[in-house]
């Protein structure tokens, strides 16, 4: 009976626990788009690229504001060209003595991840900021609409007629394949 009681009890503290954090969260007065992150995004008729940005620790305003800012436009680019390397180096060993009465156990794993982005992006800019009081946290947010893009693919002058006709017909579509998949990849 006792245990019971206990755990009922632990049960209930648990219980309220997680509504004060969800309150927590809820009241912080972070915009949305702070913890919906970068991708591709398909609200109504608005389809676009975001970016969200964000540096803590720089003292200088205007200087966290860009830094912000170009962190937000290196989040849209890596939507379109990332090369990523990746080593994973593991050895484990086992050792035993003459007698197997005594061993020595030795492992060791590294992991080596470099990402490079490069791409010229026209028409991206910020639309919303955010500054954090409490941790200090400046956060742009970035925008690449789908139109402008095309737009700007049409005035390209180094990519031949049959490569701009191409992505103009098939950059809706592949736009949505893109946000499809970033949705499966999402945490749930």
């Amino acid at each position: 009976m006792m245990s019971t009681v206990h755990g009922i009890s632990r049960a209930l503290r648990g219980g309220l626990a997680a509504i004060l954090v969800i309150g927590l969260v809820a009241c912080s007065g972070a915009p949305k788009w702070v913890a919906q992150g970068s991708g591709a995004m398909n609200n109504k008729d608005d389809k676009a690229f975001y970016g969200v940005g964000s540096i803590i620790g720089i003292k200088n305003e205007p200087l966290a504001w860009d830094a912000a800012e170009n962190r937000a436009r290196a989040e849209i680019a890596k939507n379109f060209q990332t090369y990523t390397a990746y080593l994973m180096k593991d050895y484990a060993a086992s050792t035993t003595a003459n007698d197997f009465t005594k061993s020595t156990e030795e492992q060791n794993v590294e992991r080596a991840i470099k990402t490079f982005s490069a791409v010229t992006l026209n028409g991206v800019r910020p639309i919303e900021r955010y500054k954090d009081e409490d941790s200090g946290t400046y956060y742009v947010l970035a925008k690449l609409d789908l139109k402008d893009v095309k737009n700007k693919l049409e005035e390209s002058k180094e990519l031949n007629a049959d490569v701009r006709d191409f992505v103009r017909k098939n950059a809706d579509r592949l736009f949505e394949k893109l946000e499809k998949e970033e949705t499966k990849q999402a945490p749930k």
